[in-house]
């Protein structure tokens, strides 16, 4: 790729002329970890002094703590409080996804244990959230690079000061770009809370709609069926010869989420042979398909148009096609949502390595209905919920890879923030997750 005027090509990739690779020993003025208080004296552990484990380092800002220590339980294990906005990152357990490049800013004064390691940057040089949002972006890759040990990876306090950091000139450039990344951040934040709020809203309209009532007639999903096989009928045994990567879509069942059908990228189909010689019932847009396999057994789905003319699904899935002047199926899946369904299913599992509950099992299980007008009003209620708390979703996952692109460009200098801009600015720019040859500045 040809480099831009004002651009150097550098290890860490293209960053601005004016931009340094530097070593944490060279931008921070001290290092710090914490210790673990005695465990065979649990009074150490019923203060009010917050201690952190590299566990609760969940790229947040921490404000409260699990366990919170006393003051001799600090002083026993020599602890000092951390100032409240300290950029601490997880040292041990680093070869574990869910630890390798943790991070967290103290939104409190607290303590720590020894799998934390707080960084104190040197004023005039570096801006801690700026640290932080760039640990977040790399943290992992740095891990990967030079932590050490083999089954269990970690960073000691010399590999630590010589990790690399891409600096920008100033302090004011590194907070604009702060800035920038915290305010994504509190818009997907704020998303989430209000998406969290809208499912409990939803939680608390099932619980009142889908009530049984006086007048709700009590019938098992099989007798809902009338009774018929051909409506209440497994998939196919798909043995893994049958298997290929185009032909006949085949639906397994990770594809059937709690009320909701999950697409794969790992598409599975099966050959046009296979499904003549094996005599494979096609599905139809509209069934509905009961997992009878766990984790959970009993969750479902209607069937989508997923753009494909002919589909099949594997034997651990339950075909479900009562009549739809009999019941709403929408109305069937939302039931199939409840605590009190998953209840009814988990009693009636067998099995030790994997829990699944037989199709004769499944079909005796009653529910009570209400009428047929009364199904209708009661799913459309709860089905433009659920519209709604998809298309929050959609926007979130917009915002997420929006924030990925941001962090890739605006922290190797790609694209440059020499002032403020709103998180509605910032989202007209240019900010794909995988970023381009073109070099900006944003003044």
């Amino acid at each position: 790729m040809e480099l831009r005027q004002g651009y150097k090509n550098m290890e860490v990739g293209v960053i601005p002329e004016d931009w340094e690779v530097k070593k944490f020993q060279d931008v921070m003025e001290g290092f710090s970890s914490g210790q673990t208080p005695y465990r065979g004296r649990p009074e150490f552990y019923k203060g009010d002094i917050p201690w952190i484990t590299s566990g609760e380092l969940n790229y947040n800002v921490i404000t409260d703590t699990i366990e919170k220590i006393t003051i001799e339980g600090a002083r026993e294990a020599n602890l000092k409080m951390i100032p409240k906005g300290t950029f601490l990152f997880a040292i041990t357990g680093l070869e574990a996804a869910g630890t390798r490049g943790s991070c967290a800013i103290t939104g409190i004064e607290a303590t720590t244990n020894q799998s934390c390691m707080a960084l104190y940057p040197k004023k005039g040089l570096l801006n801690t959230t700026y640290l932080f949002h760039y640990y977040v972006r790399y943290g992992d890759e740095l891990a990967f690079k030079y932590c050490q040990g083999t089954k269990q990876q970690s960073y000691t306090g010399g590999i630590a000061k010589k990790l690399p950091i891409i600096v920008p000139p100033t302090v004011a450039e590194q907070t604009v770009i702060a800035t920038a990344l915290s305010d994504a951040d509190a818009l997907i934040n704020n998303l989430e809370k209000l998406i969290a709020k809208k499912r409990n809203i939803k939680q608390g309209a099932m619980q009142k709609l889908l009530q049984p009532k006086e007048g709700w007639e009590e019938q098992s999903i099989f007798q809902i069926a009338e009774n018929k096989k051909e409506l209440f009928d497994d998939g196919d045994w798909i043995e893994s010869e049958h298997i290929t990567d185009k032909g006949i879509r085949l639906i397994q069942t990770g594809n059937i989420g709690i009320g909701t059908f999950l697409e794969k990228e790992n598409k599975k189909f099966i050959y046009e042979e296979s499904f003549r010689k094996l005599g494979c019932k096609l599905l139809k847009v509209g069934d509905l398909l009961i997992c009878r396999l766990a984790e959970p057994a009993g969750r479902a789905c209607v069937f989508p148009y997923i753009g494909e003319d002919k589909v099949i699904t594997s034997v651990d899935v339950t075909i479900y096609r009562p009549s739809r002047d009999v019941v709403n199926r929408e109305f069937l899946n939302q039931i199939f949502t409840t605590n009190n369904w998953f209840n009814l299913i988990s009693e009636l599992c067998g099995g030790t390595t994997h829990k699944r509950i037989s199709r004769g099992a499944l079909g005796r299980i009653k529910i009570k209905l209400p009428d047929i007008e009364e199904q209708y009003e009661i799913a459309t209620i709860l089905s433009d919920m659920d519209a709604e708390i998809q298309a929050l979703e959609t926007k979130v996952e917009k915002y997420r890879n929006i924030k990925l692109g941001m962090m890739q460009n605006l922290l190797t200098g790609k694209i440059r923030l020499v002032k403020p801009q709103s998180i509605e600015q910032l989202c007209e720019l240019p900010m794909a997750a995988e970023p381009t040859g073109n070099y900006s500045k944003i003044t």
